[in-house]
Parts: structure tokens; C-alpha cells; sequence
């Protein structure tokens, strides 16, 4: 992993430093939880299925940003970091950032691009991700 990215991204002004918060961490790691049991929930359509998941990788991406010290308000930013943040490999990272732009087609542009595959790769993808900041937070205290 190398914060050395991290460190470069807050002296282009596109992330700030700022010392984690348990509580803070202890919620968005609770939400990712919640959303992701949720999202495994067949009995409900896809959209609500898909923007479940999106909930809860967005929450344990940017609690893996925390963890590590840092802030940001972009989304596909927070993603992209997890290779940084939690030392995701690219093809995982790639779900999180082809969820996202799905995410923004459907909210900004009206255009759902969501199939049962997303769906199930970004849960797959996210579990992973809550097991590792698990880990890392359980390996640091």
C-alpha cells in the first residue's frame, strides 16, 4: 500500500488529512453491515438491491479511508483509494468504480445499466472489503 498516493492527492487539494473517528468508524462500518445484508434480499427488485450494495461499499470504502487518516467528498475518488486504503487489487476496485457510474447513470441521467450480475459482483467485492478493514482494524488495536 502506499500513502505516499494518499499523501499526493491531499497536495492537489482533492483530499484532506484528518485523524479517524471511532464512533465515525464504528457507524459507517455498522451501515455497510446492515446494507449489505439487506442487499442480499432476493424478495426485492434489483434497483433496490443494487442500491443497497452501492450504500454499503460506499460506507466501507470511505471508513477505510478514515481508518487510514484521510477525508474526501468524491465518490469515485473514495473508490479508487481502496487499492491504497485496504490494498484491493484493480479488478476488485474496477466493481466499485463501474457501480459508481452506474449509480450516477441512474441518479443524474435516468439511465439504469444494473444487472444481476453487478448486483452480485459489487456484494461479493464489498464483503471482501468489510473483511480486510475488519482485519486491519482488529490487527491495529
Amino acid at each position: 500500500m502506499s500513502i505516499e498516493n494518499l499523501d499526493n492527492l491531499v497536495k492537489t487539494g482533492n483530499m484532506q488529512i484528518e485523524e479517524p473517528s471511532g464512533p465515525e468508524l464504528d457507524g459507517l462500518c455498522q451501515s455497510a453491515i446492515a446494507q449489505l445484508g439487506d442487499s442480499k434480499n432476493a424478495g426485492l427488485n434489483l434497483e433496490s438491491r443494487f442500491a443497497l450494495a452501492y450504500g454499503a461499499s460506499h460506507s466501507i470504502a470511505l471508513a477505510a479511508l478514515r481508518f487510514r487518516g484521510y477525508r474526501c467528498s468524491s465518490r469515485q475518488l473514495v473508490f479508487q483509494c481502496l487499492r491504497f486504503t485496504l490494498d484491493l487489487p484493480a479488478e476488485q476496485c474496477r466493481i466499485f468504480v463501474n457501480a459508481h457510474r452506474a449509480r450516477n447513470l441512474a441518479a443524474y441521467e435516468g439511465h439504469l445499466e444494473i444487472n444481476l450480475q453487478l448486483v452480485e459482483s459489487l456484494i461479493r467485492v464489498t464483503e471482501s472489503a468489510v473483511q480486510m478493514l475488519d482485519e486491519l482494524i482488529e490487527y491495529n488495536s
